[in-house]
């Protein structure tokens, strides 16, 4: 459960940095909101699974799932270009991901 909760947490980061990125500064109300509730239930569900999970372990995870996300969404939007390198570069942070839950205890 711990894991569910993590990679859940790791997709709400990517949903604040995306909501941050809409407020303009908190000049939105909307994405503000967005960001706001995102935002504590990503932390709420870091949290959580750090009860389970090693501390460098757990944030790693949810640093690099939010990281992929976030720019996965910008690519989406056209806020940022692919290239190949990119490309190369995210499926090593999806491969570190992977590693860490694998070899996790």
């Amino acid at each position: 459960m711990h894991w569910i909760v993590l990679i859940a947490s790791g997709v709400l980061e990517a949903v604040w940095a995306a909501a941050l990125s809409r407020a303009e500064g908190f000049t939105r109300l909307a994405p503000s909101v967005v960001f706001l509730v995102a935002l504590t239930a990503s932390m709420g569900g870091l949290a959580y699974a750090m009860r389970g999970l090693p501390l460098a372990t757990a944030y790693t995870v949810w640093v690099g799932t939010g990281a992929v996300l976030t720019t996965v969404y910008a690519l989406a939007t056209g806020q940022e270009a692919l290239s190949a390198v990119r490309l190369l570069l995210l499926a090593g942070i999806v491969g570190c991901v992977v590693g860490l839950k694998v070899t996790s205890p």
